[in-house]
């Protein structure tokens, strides 16, 4: 009766823990239960802090008519339908299934969660989730997450250690085969002037063996082996693939999974964050994820889920923005020729000394030095002269300032005139101090109150530089100009100057069709921004705007605008450039003269999110979706 007890205990426990994965299983079943798949809720809750963060609680906005609007952060009501003020956006549940991404240099990040109910969590499972993309009628298999229950890990473990262990009994030493014990004897019984080389040091050749044996080393190795143990360790070594798969039924790896996590701990629901990075190509507008999923038991799936509706990502792509209009030029063409870049080259303050390795000093240099490989190799243009300007941020003397750039600017001609040997003239000079620039960070910064800017623009009326920059430096927020745009005003401006190849006369008449135009137009389309910039940079249009905007060099995209007619697109790549710079006034000003002329703005302004944010904090358009008006 003792020895009874134990034995109906442990069936009892065996009972006990064999009934509670199949009665999950059954609930899992009944329930048709799965995983969901959603937009992120991280990014969602982001991008409300987002909507509801304005720069001040009420913006003015003066229209191109010059009507005056005051907008406030606001949410419409749900009883009275009508737009009202709030300081902080309820949370709520979202169920959307669609959601607008913007393309960033050619890619765009698809951001959704799977979460995995605690029902469908056990400690014997493990659950695996495919999600599957779909592009342009094409799918792909994203890599899967795979949720591992405690006791499904240990069980893999287990089979490794029962592997581990069939390995450690395959001999890897031949010396082991041999009964060495018999051979021994049989030495010392027959051949005792043999025996004596036991303890003699003395090599051994095979044909000295077989003088004094009559048989060689391997022969008599052969007789001596233990052939059955032999057969037993090469049996072993044969059967390794297969008893590693009877051992390791569900092997533990980590190639193309993008989670494979171990649950100790099961107390509510799991969710994991994904994010997918797609490369954009032409005609991409939209995406859409499915998710399927299985539960395993051992090496056996229980259970299948029913794949989930649909998510889907509209893509916004601002290469739907560029003019694809048939670009003719009635023109003068001169023989010679100019072309400009800016460099972003940083100084240490006082420091006319070139380093590369100072911030992105390296690859801003690069850059300039494929453009001037792209003159060096341009089928129309010779390179006549280079000459190599710098600015100085205000810190210190006007003429010290003058003298520090004077020297910048000639230690970069000299970094590229080594660079370009004796082909290219290079000719140096200062620019002294960059107010205009400063003027323009201060202008567009988001983190100076609009008290602080108002301030500045007192500051600017002092004509003195030395005195203008004296009295900044009273002003509390001076530290910040020091340390955040100061740096930026160290720039080296590069001229190229040109002459066209084979021209002799000083200009030429004719009408064509800009062939380098049209395709640097249909480069933008097919999102190649880098080959579209090298065709339309020196064009300085909207095409060439829209190019920069899609690399994100905001600061060449807004002098180029600032430039041109106010149309429709024009006002909404402001808006766009203004919105990302943290300036809501002067983008939603733009925003809605665009819409006011262009109602298909209204529309478009919901694809990117820059402009999205604007029109959710604002409340920039009412039910019908026509432009909000004062």
């Amino acid at each position: 009766m003792k020895k009874l007890v134990p034995i109906l205990v442990a069936g009892l426990l065996l009972a006990i823990v064999a009934c509670g994965p199949s009665r999950r299983l059954q609930t899992v079943r009944r329930e048709q239960l799965g995983a969901t798949l959603s937009l992120s809720r991280k990014e969602l809750e982001e991008e409300r802090h987002v909507i509801a963060r304005a720069t001040r609680d009420t913006i003015r906005v003066t229209d191109a008519l010059g009507s005056r609007m005051y907008l406030m952060k606001a949410q419409r009501d749900s009883a009275s339908g009508e737009m009202v003020a709030t300081d902080v956006l309820d949370a709520a549940v979202v169920t959307a299934r669609f959601r607008n991404v913007a393309e960033r240099h050619g890619r765009v990040d698809l951001r959704f969660e799977i979460t995995v109910p605690e029902k469908m969590l056990s400690s014997d499972w493990q659950l695996r989730f495919y999600p599957d993309l779909f592009l342009l009628g094409d799918s792909t298999r994203l890599e899967p997450v795979i949720i591992t229950g405690k006791e499904y890990r240990a069980g893999q473990l287990r089979g490794y250690e029962h592997y581990r262990r069939f390995l450690s009994r395959i001999v890897t030493d031949s010396t082991r085969f041999l009964d060495r014990r018999n051979l021994e004897i049989f030495i010392e019984r027959n051949l005792p002037e043999l025996y004596r080389f036991r303890d003699d040091s003395t090599f051994l050749t095979d044909e000295q063996f077989r003088s004094a044996l009559g048989v060689t080393g391997k022969e008599a190795a052969d007789h001596y082996t233990l052939w059955w143990r032999r057969r037993r360790n090469e049996w072993r070594i044969a059967r390794k693939d297969a008893m590693f798969r009877k051992y390791v039924k569900v092997p533990i790896t980590s190639d193309g999974i993008r989670l494979d996590t171990v649950l100790r701990n099961i107390d509510g629901d799991f969710v994991y964050q994904y994010t997918q990075t797609i490369t954009t190509r032409p005609a991409l507008k939209r995406a859409d994820i499915v998710l399927s999923g299985d539960i395993w038991q051992g090496d056996v799936r229980c259970y299948a889920m029913n794949r989930t509706e649909p998510l889907t990502f509209y893509i916004s792509s601002l290469s739907s923005l560029a003019d694809d209009s048939e670009h003719y030029l009635t023109r003068i063409i001169e023989r010679r020729a100019a072309a400009n870049d800016a460099c972003y080259i940083a100084f240490k303050a006082g420091d006319d000394r070139l380093d590369t390795a100072l911030g992105n000093n390296a690859s801003e240099m690069a850059r300039i030095r494929d453009h001037m490989n792209e003159l060096l190799e341009n089928e129309k243009f010779d390179v006549d002269s280079i000459v190599i300007s710098a600015f100085a941020s205000p810190e210190g003397t006007l003429r010290s300032n003058e003298a520090l750039t004077r020297r910048r600017a000639a230690s970069v001609a000299a970094h590229y005139a080594a660079f370009a040997g004796d082909s290219i003239s290079f000719r140096s000079r200062s620019l002294g101090e960059n107010w205009d620039l400063l003027s323009f960070l201060v202008d567009t910064d988001s983190t100076l109150t609009p008290e602080e800017k108002s301030r500045y623009l007192q500051h600017l009326e002092i004509a003195e530089y030395d005195r203008r920059e004296q009295a900044l430096s009273g002003e509390p927020y001076y530290p910040y100009l020091r340390k955040t745009l100061y740096p930026l005003l160290r720039t080296v401006r590069f001229d190229f100057f040109l002459h066209r190849k084979g021209m002799l006369k000083d200009t030429v008449h004719t009408t064509e069709v800009d062939t380098l135009y049209m395709k640097g137009v249909s480069l933008l389309k097919e999102r190649d921004y880098k080959g579209a910039l090298a065709c339309l940079r020196d064009y300085r249009d909207f095409n060439t705007a829209v190019a920069y905007v899609a690399l994100d060099y905001n600061a060449s995209a807004m002098a180029i605008l600032q430039e041109l007619e106010k149309t429709p697109p024009v006002n909404y790549m402001l808006s766009l450039l203004y919105a990302r710079a943290g300036d809501d006034q002067k983008a939603v000003r733009h925003y809605l003269d665009a819409c006011r002329a262009d109602g298909s703005y209204v529309f478009r302004g919901n694809l990117d999110p820059e402009i999205y944010v604007l029109i959710q904090r604002y409340g920039l358009h009412d039910d019908s979706d026509q432009p909000f008006n004062p």
